[in-house]
């Protein structure tokens, strides 16, 4: 106060003023981003333009029935109970023409039965009396509803359960009116051919303009799994024999399920993921007269849903795979190229394999697949018998040679980049002299070959990875260390018979899958093409 002292000085700052609103056409609509939605719906319907025939089909149909309401003559003929006709476009009408007559099935039966229960209870009423129709409307009312509410939960008849809703919201729609107006079989007639003009129109516009339909997109989403399964499986194993350094990612939830550079895994992922895709497809493909390539009546849907079973039975062995490709042991680069070869064309002609029978599948042709499986299981008996050979690379107490002219295939001209390769090297040195092992490293280590030891030793040494790092705590490096380190080497070693095995795994289903392929070509009765 006046700078006196002891006084107190208090700022009391100016009232803001209120924050105006931003412009509104700067995105369309406040905190709506209208151009990022614009560009999201440009993406989602240019990576499938039969969403947009859909929906154009859909608007169609609709003006077909509400043309029946404009025009005046027409609306004289039908009067308002034709605005039944829309409410049974709206429902019925699906993506393809099997879900189409699927839900129209359903409607019509569910419209039938009620319409006849409702007469056969509104007469029985109006015969009860005044006082008595009313209580025998409402307590007839409450057992339809129960009664298919409790039917429709049960797992035979889950299918129709659209067909148990339309019993339900016709039959109170009919007794109700009949009761008001005093007829019900006026209301049932007038509803059911209401119901059936909607019905008439949604499967003209469906089944002739750009029909899509369900037996098409079965056959070809299970041809694009066979693709993936092909791809992604060679992707895995080129990655892992290519690979000289495997950067493994720090452990979390993205990395779990997204690999940007690995595109055929995600696609390999999306068919493990396809068993209710293909079991829906499969149920509306039922529903459809014979077409296109599958001019066959009572076409044998089913069997593709066990195809594609056995599929994601194989499919289980590739991402296997992945995960042994993206763990955190590894078995070293010089151990994995040593097996190149072998692992390479076990790989290669089991993805052969796969996309041939894809590929049957698609052309809808029978050929025998005998020189392919006697090439795959040749192929990955060579790689088990390599393996047997060479079992003593993945013992943790084998040395590499020091004698040049018999060198391991592949491994003796490698260099040593990794840990393992050092202590293979010092294995042998101290299997002489102790102190002259000691020595010799002190002398050939570099300072950056040094670096690189301590850092992969400190994440060798611990499982998960720690902050205890040997060579800081011991002042350098001590041999106490190398017994850890070794059994190290035989865990990352056995990586390699690991993902061995889950190949050779891989190899066995697909007898499975060439015996489910063949069984489906004999009942779609394909064209049958001797290799």
């Amino acid at each position: 106060m006046n700078g006196k002292k002891g006084s107190v000085e208090i700022d009391i700052p100016p009232p803001n003023k209120a924050k105006q609103p931003e412009d509104g056409n700067k995105s369309g609509f406040q905190g709506f981003p209208c151009k990022a939605w614009i560009w999201s719906a440009w993406e989602f319907c240019k990576d499938d333009v039969d969403r947009v025939i859909f929906s154009f089909k859909v608007g169609l149909a609709v003006l077909l029935v509400s043309l029946l309401i404009l025009l005046r003559g027409a609306y004289e003929i039908f009067g308002t109970n034709i605005i039944w006709s829309i409410i049974t476009v709206a429902i019925m009408f699906e993506y393809t023409v099997g879900e189409t007559f699927n839900r129209g099935f359903n409607r019509a039966l569910g419209s039938l039965l009620a319409a006849i229960l409702a007469i056969a209870v509104g007469e029985l009423a109006q015969l009860t009396g005044r006082i008595a129709e009313p209580i025998i409307i409402g307590l007839s009312i409450f057992l339809i509803g129960a009664i298919t509410s409790f039917v429709k939960l049960w797992p035979p008849l889950a299918p129709y359960e659209h067909g148990f809703r339309i019993i339900i919201f016709t039959y109170c729609f009919i007794i109700v009116s009949g009761y008001r107006m005093g007829n019900p079989i006026r209301t049932s007639m007038d509803r059911l051919y209401s119901i059936a003009i909607g019905g008439f129109v949604a499967a003209f516009v469906n089944v002739l303009v750009f029909p899509m339909w369900a037996g098409e997109q079965l056959h070809e989403e299970l041809v694009n799994s066979f693709n993936s399964l092909a791809d992604s499986l060679e992707e895995c194993v080129k990655k892992y024999l290519e690979d000289e350094e495997l950067n493994q990612a720090e452990f979390s939830e993205k990395v779990m399920d997204e690999f940007p550079d690995e595109p055929a895994y995600r696609k390999c992922r999306t068919t493990l993921n396809s068993s209710a895709k293909l079991e829906s497809l499969a149920d509306a493909s039922k529903w459809e007269p014979p077409h296109g390539r599958f001019r066959n009546f009572f076409y044998p849907w089913s069997e593709y849903v066990k195809v594609g079973a056995v599929l994601r039975y194989c499919a289980y062995e590739v991402m296997a795979l992945h995960g042994v490709l993206h763990s955190e042991i590894q078995a070293p680069y010089n151990l994995r190229i040593a097996f190149q070869s072998e692992i390479q064309d076990a790989a290669n002609q089991a993805a052969e394999l796969v996309r041939s029978l894809g590929k049957d599948i698609w052309n809808m042709k029978r050929s025998l697949k005998t020189s392919l499986l006697n090439r795959v299981h040749s192929s990955t008996e060579r790689l088990q018998r390599v393996i047997d050979m060479h079992s003593y690379l993945l013992t943790p107490h084998y040395d590499l040679p020091d004698n040049s002219s018999n060198p391991v295939p592949k491994l003796s001209h490698v260099l040593p980049t990794t840990p393992y390769d050092f202590l293979d090297q010092d294995d042998d040195v101290c299997s002489t002299n102790h102190e002259k092992s000691s020595n010799h490293l002190t002398q050939n280590l570099t300072e950056s070959y040094y670096e690189m030891m301590r850092k992969q030793s400190r994440r060798l040494n611990s499982w998960p990875s720690s902050e205890v790092d040997p060579f800081e705590k011991g002042g350098g490096f001590r041999i106490g260390i190398l017994p850890q380190m070794r059994a190290v080497k035989s865990t990352a070693a056995l990586s390699l018979t690991t993902f061995t095995s889950l190949l050779i795994e891989f190899v066995v289903r697909l007898d499975h899958l060439v015996e489910a392929v063949d069984e489906l070509s004999k009942m779609a009765k394909f064209k049958h093409e001797d290799l």
